[in-house]
């Protein structure tokens, strides 16, 4: 039986063959050197007070529906910045998320802090099309890509200067995500085969995990209770959007979840 990970995966392979139509590879990536200049990601987390905020723009998903209808990215994006985000993190997926590039590439010009392109990322086209975007970093989720993909799309995301947060969430894939050492590593608190969702899923995981590995904790985490818990098991980073993006003053949801004044 399919699972919405697989229903996922099989329209962005339809999504890049209509792409590469529109636009050759080779006519994308002779873009990049136009691109704005990129912004460390990984770097920006590193300085952070910990945990750091990657905040989340998220319309909708295919496990919750619809999560904000009065949706403006531009000024959302603002609002995190100025509450105190890290960084962002942009859902790019139209089918299931309702998320655009488009919105990436709005963000981008009016904010001063990283970007990430949040996407199943397959093939080095939709990493040429982040960076043509103005996208600082990219999503690899281990359980999408074998051996081969998450190599050579790690090793091309960094040939372009970006940073790479690659996900996991079974524990049988740590050891094939460190092989490609990185140094950024997230943890999905939710199983994207089922969208069932534990914060404690950080903790089983995070005992396998190098401490020179900034660690995401993603998913899951709602409240400042959640972050006091990460912060004390010494995880780098937290990644939120929903909970977030469902509060009516997103602002003072940052500052409330982050316990920030």
């Amino acid at each position: 039986m399919s699972t919405i990970l697989d229903e996922i995966l099989a329209q962005k392979h339809l999504e890049i063959a209509a792409a590469r139509d529109r636009v050759t590879f080779e006519s994308l990536e002779a873009r990049i050197p136009s691109a704005p200049p990129v912004r460390g990601f990984l770097a920006a987390l590193q300085s952070a007070e910990r945990p750091g905020l990657i905040a989340e723009v998220k319309k909708a998903s295919p496990s919750a529906g619809l999560i904000r209808a009065d949706f403006d990215p531009v000024t959302i994006a603002r609002q995190y910045e100025v509450a105190g985000a890290t960084c962002l993190s942009v859902l790019t997926d139209e089918h299931f998320f309702q998320g655009h590039l488009d919105y990436l590439r709005d963000i981008r010009q009016v904010v001063r802090i990283p970007v990430m392109r949040k996407e199943f990322i397959i093939d080095r086209y939709q990493i040429a099309e982040a960076r043509v975007a103005g996208a600082d970093c990219v999503l690899l989720i281990a359980e999408c890509l074998d051996d081969v993909q998450l190599h050579d799309l790690y090793g091309y995301a960094h040939s372009l200067g970006m940073d790479a947060l690659i996900e996991l969430y079974d524990l049988e894939n740590v050891a094939r995500v460190l092989a490609t050492g990185t140094k950024l590593l997230g943890i999905n608190n939710r199983d994207l085969r089922t969208f069932v969702t534990s914060l404690e899923h950080t903790f089983r995981v995070k005992q396998q995990i190098p401490d020179d590995v900034l660690l995401v904790s993603e998913s899951g985490i709602s409240n400042h209770a959640h972050i006091q818990r990460l912060r004390s098991e010494g995880v780098g980073a937290v990644l939120v959007g929903e909970s977030l993006m469902r509060q009516p003053n997103i602002g003072n949801a940052v500052r409330e979840l982050m316990g920030t004044p």
